[in-house]
C-alpha cells in the first residue's frame, strides 16, 4: 500500500508540473496540428498505406518531444530530493506511468486531427484505435527509459535520439504492420501474435527499467 501511495505522489507531481508549464503541452499540440495540415496540404487525403505510415512517422517524433523532458527537466538537486524520498524502482515506474498517459491522450488527439483532415480510410477503426493505444505505451516506455539514460549525458537529446532511433526502428515496422490490419475487413494470419509481441516487448522494456535504473540512479 505504501509503494502504491509512494508511486500515486509521484505521479501527481509529473501531472501537476506539466499542468503548469503548459506551454510544452501545447508546444505538442501545436506539433501535431501543423504538421497534419502540411500533410493534408501537399497530399490531400492519402491512400491507407501512405496513411497508415505518416500516422506513425507523426507519433514517433511527438512521443521524442513529449516524453523526452521527463528525465531532462530534472536537475541534479532536484534529483538528490527524490534520492532521499523514493526508491528508484518507484520514482521509473512512475515516470513510465505518467508518460504512457501523456502518449494515450496524445494518440488520441492524433487520430482526431488526422480523421478530420486526411480522411478516415480504416475498416475496423476501434481495432485501429486499441492498436493505436498499445502503441503509444510502446513508444512512451521506450523512449521514457532511453531519455533516463541520456539524463546522464552531456548532450541529451542528441544521445536520445542516436540511441532511440536505432532500437525504436523495428518496433514501428511491427506496429505499421499490426495498425495495417484495420484497413482491410479480414484480419491477416499471425495478427493476434504480432499483438502478443508488443506487449512481450513492453513487459522486457519495463523489466529492463526495473533492473536497469538503480544503477543509474545511484550514479
Amino acid at each position: 500500500m505504501n509503494n502504491f501511495r509512494l508511486i500515486s505522489a509521484l505521479l501527481k507531481k509529473d501531472i501537476l508540473l506539466e499542468t503548469r508549464q503548459q506551454y510544452s503541452f501545447y508546444g505538442v499540440l501545436l506539433y501535431i496540428a501543423s504538421s497534419t495540415f502540411v500533410v493534408y496540404l501537399t497530399m490531400g487525403q492519402p491512400e491507407e498505406k501512405v496513411w497508415n505510415g505518416l500516422f506513425w512517422v507523426l507519433q514517433l517524433f511527438i512521443c521524442i518531444n513529449a516524453v523526452a523532458k521527463s528525465f531532462l527537466q530534472e536537475n541534479r538537486g532536484r534529483m538528490l530530493y527524490y534520492y532521499s524520498l523514493s526508491s528508484p524502482i518507484h520514482f521509473v515506474l512512475a515516470k513510465l506511468l505518467f508518460n504512457a498517459i501523456l502518449m494515450l491522450f496524445m494518440t488520441l488527439i492524433s487520430i482526431g486531427i488526422f480523421s478530420l483532415l486526411l480522411g478516415n480510410p480504416t475498416v475496423r477503426f476501434i481495432e485501429f484505435i486499441l492498436v493505436s493505444l498499445l502503441g503509444g505505451i510502446s513508444l512512451s516506455m521506450v523512449f521514457t527509459f532511453l531519455a533516463a539514460i541520456a539524463a546522464k549525458a552531456q548532450q541529451q537529446a542528441a544521445m536520445m535520439a542516436i540511441m532511440g532511433f536505432p532500437i525504436i526502428i523495428p518496433q514501428l515496422l511491427l506496429l505499421m504492420k499490426v495498425s495495417g490490419a484495420a484497413f482491410t475487413s479480414a484480419i491477416q494470419n499471425g495478427w493476434w501474435q504480432m499483438v502478443a509481441m508488443l506487449f512481450v516487448l513492453d513487459l522486457l522494456v519495463l523489466a529492463l527499467a526495473v533492473i536497469l535504473f538503480p544503477f543509474l540512479w545511484r550514479d
